[in-house]
């Protein structure tokens, strides 16, 4: 399972550790990703993803899922959420 947000591509960063001295030794900067199962008013149905705490506070910001998707750049999300975003578009267009 790779460490990266399904819904904003929020991956690993990389940098130094710097010592008093200025000595540098490399160091991983993890996001901070939460399993998280979000509901979709259009589709009736919950899904489980794998998101950041950043994301998670910017889907309810937004409005929830759906809001959230109608937005959401196609190239940040996952395989899966791009699913989940194009049942959600179907959907709201059949209203």
């Amino acid at each position: 399972m790779s460490r990266r947000c399904e819904l904003t591509g929020k991956a690993v960063l990389t940098g130094n550790n710097v010592s008093h001295a200025k000595n540098r030794t490399r160091r991983r900067f993890l996001p901070n990703l939460n399993d998280v199962t979000l509901a979709s008013d259009a589709l009736g149905r919950a899904f489980k993803f794998r998101i950041s705490a950043a994301a998670l506070r910017t889907v309810d910001h937004r409005g929830g899922l759906d809001a959230f998707m109608a937005k959401a750049k196609e190239a940040e999300l996952s395989p899966a959420a791009l699913k989940v975003k194009k049942d959600i578009t179907k959907a709201l267009a059949a209203v």
